[in-house]
């Protein structure tokens, strides 16, 4: 059960997050606060997993806020003002409600927060089946059988998934090697990872993957050949 507490200046804000809160499974709100200095003391004593976190409140910025934070929190921030969420998305929030949201777009965010406690909470040594990925202002859930391919533009990688859907995330290669399983996906030039799975052949250094054709880099080459002869 995930533990969260509200916070908004506006109580009928709040009568809406306890309300939908009320509708969901596996979240407990314990506590709603209009004054964000009180909620920091109870937060003191009492941590929870989840914040519901209004942005734009005369005495503190959710924003500040949230970075005054000691404890590493999940937090889904609800505001009025889109020009927030920029922000609010670099500071990895979990999702991101534009007042006013509906009932559907509510159990969306609190289905994303159950998947990550899930996923950050498993146990050493688990086989993971997914990753977690921030783009388009929310923590998006990719299964690895759905990924074709990644490619790297600059500071972002464009993952192309087996729907035909494309995510654009910021985020180095390196970092994404890392999260990737070793026995799964393969560097094979510096701007492309591909899952062994999906190969259809190898031709004079071109992979093809569901009729993409992707180069063999020589810094690659001696690694891949290797994996893949095996």
């Amino acid at each position: 059960m995930i533990k969260a507490i509200a916070i908004d200046d506006e109580p009928p804000a709040l009568k809406v997050i306890e309300s939908f809160c009320s509708q969901a499974e596996n979240i407990e709100l314990e506590k709603t606060f209009t004054s964000p200095n009180e909620a920091l003391k109870y937060l003191r004593k009492f941590p929870v997993d989840l914040i519901f976190l209004d942005i734009n409140m005369p005495s503190i910025t959710g924003i500040d806020f949230y970075k005054s934070l000691e404890r590493e929190t999940m937090v889904i921030f609800t505001t009025a003002y889109s020009e927030y969420a920029v922000e609010g998305f670099n500071l990895n929030a979990v999702d991101y409600l534009l007042k006013p949201f509906t009932q559907e777009r509510f159990q969306q965010a609190i289905k994303k927060a159950n998947d990550f406690y899930s996923y950050s909470r498993q146990v050493p040594g688990t086989i993971n089946q997914s990753l977690y990925i921030r783009a388009d202002y929310s923590l998006i859930k990719i299964n690895y059988e759905d990924i074709v391919l990644i490619e790297s533009l600059d500071d972002y990688l464009k993952i192309y998934l087996s729907n035909d859907k494309i995510i654009v995330a910021r985020m180095t290669m390196k970092s994404m090697v890392e999260k990737l399983p070793a026995t799964e996906f393969i560097r094979v030039h510096r701007s492309f990872i591909i899952p062994l799975s999906r190969i259809n052949h190898v031709r004079n250094k071109i992979i093809s993957i569901s009729g993409k054709e992707i180069p063999i880099g020589g810094n690659y080459e001696e690694a891949f050949f290797n994996v893949f002869k095996s």
